[in-house]
C-alpha cells in the first residue's frame, strides 16, 4: 500500500513524527493524540507505522487493571506476544493486551499501518521498553 493510498483511508490522520519514543522503534512512526484525560488517566492515540516499522518488545505493567487495547483502523500490521504465534492486523481487528504481557506490534513489510492505542487505566501502571524485534524475527513472519 502506497502512502497516497494509505492517506485516503487513515481517517484519524498521520499526526506528528513520534520523536519522543523513536529509540523504541525500528523505522518511522507517527503519533496523533485523540484523547488525553489526565484526571481519568484515559488516553487514546492514533499511532501510524511506515512499512516495516515496528516497536520494541514492551510490557504495560500494572498491579491491577492496566494493559492496552489496539483498534486497527487502516493498512496491515502484525502483533505478537512473547512465546505465541503472530496475529495479522487489519482494519476492524481489536487486540486486548493484558497487563504484564511482553509483546510488540507494527506494520507489515509492504503496508502502512495505523491503530488507535488505548491505555487501560489501572493501579501502579508503567511501561517497560525491552529489546528490539530483530530482523530475523520480523523477516520470518
Amino acid at each position: 500500500m502506497t502512502k497516497e493510498e494509505f492517506d485516503k483511508i487513515n481517517v484519524f490522520g498521520l499526526g506528528e513524527p513520534n520523536t519522543n519514543y523513536s529509540q523504541y522503534f525500528i523505522g518511522n512512526s507517527y503519533l496523533n493524540p485523540l484523547v488525553v484525560d489526565n484526571e481519568s488517566k484515559l488516553s487514546l492515540y492514533n499511532v501510524t507505522f511506515e512499512p516495516s516499522c515496528r516497536n520494541n518488545w514492551h510490557i504495560h505493567h500494572a498491579s491491577s487493571g492496566g494493559g492496552q487495547i489496539l483498534v486497527c483502523t487502516a493498512g496491515e500490521g502484525w502483533y505478537q506476544e512473547e512465546g505465541k504465534e503472530k496475529v495479522s492486523l487489519t482494519p476492524g481487528k481489536i487486540i486486548k493486551i493484558p497487563a504484564n504481557v511482553k509483546h510488540w506490534h507494527g506494520a507489515k513489510k509492504d503496508s502502512w499501518f495505523s491503530h488507535i492505542a488505548i491505555e487501560v487505566p489501572g493501579e501502579d501502571t508503567s511501561n517497560e521498553w525491552c529489546e528490539p524485534v530483530t530482523d530475523d524475527i520480523y523477516n520470518n513472519l
